[in-house]
């Protein structure tokens, strides 16, 4: 019988109190430009319809890793080595984690760590049925913020965390800067990092991605007005907005955002949002690398990347990244 510590969610739910999230809304709705943060698209809605975007064809993403992984999982198990401590980020519905973890080579635990309760609780279930002897350890809580990680069942050789998808790229160079210096902490000075980077390539093949033929990708990105009409009582009108995802090739990244078609003024709260016709809300970025850009991104947190897999086209890597020999600070 698996080991699976019990999960007790954190003061970082997935969904904050009504209050904090009017006022976020109305922060973000006030700033010029408008700005609303991406962790509001996963709702219950929102998440299953990221399951569907996952499965357009258009969406190379995690095809590509999956490949990756089922083609090297056996080379990155030898190079995490024996006795490790896997602690995922995001653990979500786990399925390049079944990958792994069925080529580690004596595992000391699997730390999952998922701001919502309810996709952990089942990736750990099933988890225990399909490995009825590694010692499970989740954890609810908000992986952008300090972890207290459980104490492992016995002392592990090294901490590997393990970012698979290519969520570091939602986050601004600064942003994921701190982020992967917070990875180095919590890995202490043997461990390491494997992370998911989606690279740059063809800047067509890329805003296809964000931009399904089905539309599920503008559903998925509208359905955050429809969250905010549901928990804070907003008005807006699905209809009279647009979802926009296009390439910035000077930045390298997808900026998705959300437009108005007209001019229009929402409620929100005891406030109003004025929009103009176009007025745009930004809501995510999703930034893409060459493997050199990543090396030097790695390079500011202290890190130097050991080792890159990459998928037959070279669409997708995953790294694993330890620490450098001189800490930049």
């Amino acid at each position: 019988m698996s080991s699976v510590q019990a999960c007790s969610a954190s003061d970082d739910e997935r969904r904050p109190p009504a209050h904090d999230l009017l006022e976020v809304a109305q922060r973000g709705l006030a700033r010029e430009p408008k700005r609303l943060p991406s962790w509001l698209f996963y709702d219950q809605r929102g998440s299953a319809l990221f399951e569907q975007i996952c499965e357009q064809p258009e969406y190379y993403l995690t095809r590509c890793e999956l490949s990756l992984m089922e083609q090297h999982a056996g080379s990155i198990a030898d190079t995490l080595g024996s006795d490790v401590r896997l602690v995922e980020y995001g653990s979500g519905s786990g399925v390049k984690t079944r990958i792994l973890l069925r080529h580690l080579h004596q595992p000391v635990s699997y730390v999952p760590v998922e701001i919502s309760p309810e996709p952990l609780h089942r990736s750990v279930q099933r988890l225990a049925h399909e490995f009825p002897g590694l010692p499970l350890q989740p954890l609810c809580a908000d992986f952008s913020k300090p972890l207290r990680l459980p104490i492992p069942p016995r002392a592990p050789r090294h901490t590997v965390v393990y970012f698979p998808g290519s969520t570091i790229g939602n986050f601004e160079a600064h942003d994921a800067a701190a982020l992967l210096r917070k990875m180095r902490n919590e890995m202490g000075d043997v461990g390491g990092i494997l992370i998911g980077v989606d690279l740059k390539k063809d800047p067509a093949r890329i805003e296809a991605a964000y931009n399904d033929a089905a539309g599920v990708t503008a559903e998925f990105t509208l359905n955050m007005l429809a969250r905010l009409n549901r928990e804070i009582g907003s008005d807006f009108e699905l209809t009279a907005f647009a979802h926009r995802a296009r390439y910035n090739p000077m930045a390298g990244r997808i900026e998705t955002h959300i437009v108005s078609r007209c001019e229009q003024q929402v409620k929100i709260g005891r406030n109003k949002a004025l929009f103009r016709t176009d007025e745009a809300i930004q809501v995510e970025y999703s930034c893409k690398y060459s493997l050199a850009d990543f090396a030097a991104l790695a390079e500011k947190a202290g890190l130097a990347v050991l080792r890159v897999w990459t998928d037959p086209q070279q669409m997708f890597s995953v790294q694993y990244l330890a620490r450098a020999s001189v800490d930049p600070h």
